[in-house]
Formats: C-alpha cells, sequence, structure tokens
C-alpha cells in the first residue's frame, strides 16, 4: 500500500473533500475536510498522522492554507504539524504545544485491541506513535471569522467533548462542521478532559443552531432536524 491508499476520499461538491483513514479503528477513524478557496484553502482536522496528509491534497504551490483543528484529540491533530498556519483554541493552546498524552488521549489509541485492519506504509507501528508538537500560529475565540475569500466561517466554541472543542460556520450557506462537538454516533463524554456539564450547555445551543448541513468529526453528513434530534436526545439522557 502506498500513502495514496491510505486515505479514502469523498469529493462532497467540487469545492469540497472529505478524507478519512479506513485502516485506523473505527473509534479512531475520523473525518478530515479540505475545502477549497478562492484565496486559501482550509484544512479541517488531520486524522491519525500515521502518513503525511499535506501531500494527498494537491494544494497548488504558494496558496495560503489555513489549518484548523477542532480539537487536540488524538484522532484530529496527527498531521496538524505538517501546516504552517495553525489555528485553535484558546483553552487548548498549552496542550497544542506540548501533545501530551494526558491531552491528546493517544495512549489509549496505543493499547486499542485491533487499532489497525492494515500494515502502515510508513511501517510505523501503534505501541511506537507519537504525535508531532503542534502550536498554534492563531489562537481562536468565539465568533473569530476565518475567511478564505469566498466563504466565511465563524468560530463557535463548543466545550463538553473537551475543553477547547470548536465548530465553524458559515452563516451566509448554513454549512457547519461540527467537529466532535456532535456527530452521528455514540457521543463521547466520559474521557479525561470531557465536562458533562459544559455538554449540556453546548447541547442546548446546537438544538437551535440555524444550520444548512452538518458535517461531523465522525459518521456522515447530516441536517438540521437530526442536529437537533441528536441535540435533544443527549440532554434527555442527561435529566435535561
Amino acid at each position: 500500500m502506498n500513502n495514496t491508499g491510505w486515505f479514502s476520499k469523498e469529493a462532497i461538491s467540487d469545492r469540497l473533500t472529505r478524507i478519512c483513514e479506513p485502516h485506523v479503528h473505527k473509534f479512531f477513524r475520523a473525518n478530515m475536510f479540505h475545502v477549497v478557496g478562492k484565496d486559501a484553502d482550509l484544512v479541517i482536522d488531520f486524522g491519525m498522522g500515521l502518513v503525511n496528509l499535506r501531500s494527498e491534497l494537491h494544494i497548488p504551490p504558494g496558496k495560503p492554507v489555513l489549518a484548523v483543528a477542532t480539537h487536540v484529540h488524538v484522532d484530529h491533530v496527527g498531521s496538524f504539524h505538517e501546516f504552517e498556519t495553525r489555528l485553535g483554541h484558546l483553552a487548548e493552546a498549552e496542550a497544542f504545544e506540548l501533545m501530551r498524552d494526558a491531552d491528546t488521549l493517544a495512549d489509549h489509541f496505543r493499547t486499542q485491541p485491533g487499532a489497525l485492519t492494515a500494515a502502515v506504509p510508513t511501517g510505523i507501528k501503534p505501541d511506537a506513535y507519537k504525535i508531532s508538537p503542534a502550536a498554534l500560529t492563531t489562537i481562536l475565540v468565539e465568533n473569530d471569522v476565518i475567511d478564505i475569500g469566498d466563504a466565511c466561517y465563524t468560530v463557535l466554541h463548543l466545550p463538553g467533548h473537551s475543553p477547547g472543542s470548536i465548530g465553524l460556520l458559515d452563516q451566509t450557506t448554513g454549512e457547519f462542521f461540527s467537529g466532535d462537538a456532535i456527530y452521528q454516533g455514540g457521543l463521547v463524554d466520559d474521557l479525561p478532559g470531557c465536562n458533562v456539564e459544559s455538554y449540556k450547555g453546548t447541547m442546548k445551543r446546537l438544538a437551535e443552531l440555524d444550520v444548512e448541513v452538518v458535517h461531523g468529526g465522525h459518521g456522515t453528513r447530516f441536517g438540521k432536524d437530526r442536529l437537533r434530534e441528536i441535540a435533544v436526545s443527549y440532554l434527555h439522557s442527561k435529566g435535561c
């Protein structure tokens, strides 16, 4: 298997591609997104970093690239260091700089039975896995705007799954990249760094969010009605 065969790609539109790593255990098989913009490309989340991601995106030489991590967990930051311009939330700025297991939860991957279903082209084994530090070059907070020329994304701070979890919302089109704040599948709120009370507040917010389509950190995309259904179901499960 060469590096290209490590990734699967889905062209959602002529400007948006979803990328994932099908040979990684499903718990760590996160979505990555590449948005082609007029003035800059936007890359959202970075998988496990087991092989080089940037070379698979075929971005024209010299074109600016904005790399945004929705949060610091292992399955979203592996290739973050490959990009020069790195954006993430203030609450996890130190975590990106140091990439400690306590923040990234990389140790969960190293000890996961069946962590990989195929050999990695680089030859790396789970027990030797490490994440390269990737200090932020731009620190994000609520309501910051990321402009790629023909689209602008507003930063929403959505804590609960992790302290610095964020989403990116195009308020013109309703396109929403939600990271692991919400997605189709079992939401995780019981790992180190999770906070159920914060997650409840995030879910109340998401239940009322005006969106057209949601691109989650895992699973398939969905619409506004499903967004509300997932959020309300979570709140009900917590007695809200």
